[in-house]
C-alpha cells in the first residue's frame, strides 16, 4: 500500500468499513490495534477485522464524515500523531443511528488505537 498521511489513513479506514474492504482495513492497522468504544473494547487487529466482517450488529452502514482534526505533537517533525474525526453512523436505509467522534492514535503509518465517543 502506498504511503498515506494520517488524515488520509483515517478517511480510508471509513471507506474500507463502508465498502467491506477488509484487506485494506487490515493493512491500515497495527497488529496490536485496539478499538475502545462505549459498549466494548476490541483488542487485536485480527479480532477487530473479524468483528467488523462477521459479528457487528448492523451491516451495510455508512459513515459520513463531518470534520477531521489533526494534531501534531511539538516534538514531531512530520505527520499528525492523532486525528479526530467527527461523523455520523447511518443505517442501511440512510437513517441516523449515532453521532460519533473517533480519535485515532498512530504508530508510524498505521493506526494503533481508535477511541470512539458517541452521542445518540
Amino acid at each position: 500500500m502506498p504511503r498515506m498521511d494520517n488524515e488520509t489513513t483515517a478517511r480510508e479506514y471509513y471507506r474500507a468499513l463502508d465498502d467491506d474492504d477488509y484487506e485494506t482495513l487490515t493493512d491500515l492497522l497495527t497488529p496490536g490495534f485496539a478499538h475502545h468504544r462505549p459498549d466494548r473494547t476490541i483488542e487485536g487487529r485480527d479480532r477487530f477485522v473479524t468483528f467488523m466482517r462477521e459479528e457487528r450488529p448492523m451491516k451495510a452502514t455508512s459513515h459520513p464524515l463531518d470534520a477531521v482534526y489533526c494534531e501534531t505533537r511539538s516534538d514531531s517533525q512530520s505527520d499528525a500523531d492523532e486525528v479526530a474525526v467527527r461523523g455520523r453512523l447511518l443505517d442501511p436505509e440512510g437513517e441516523p443511528v449515532v453521532s460519533f467522534v473517533d480519535v485515532f492514535v498512530f504508530e508510524g503509518e498505521r493506526v494503533a488505537t481508535v477511541h470512539t465517543f458517541t452521542n445518540p
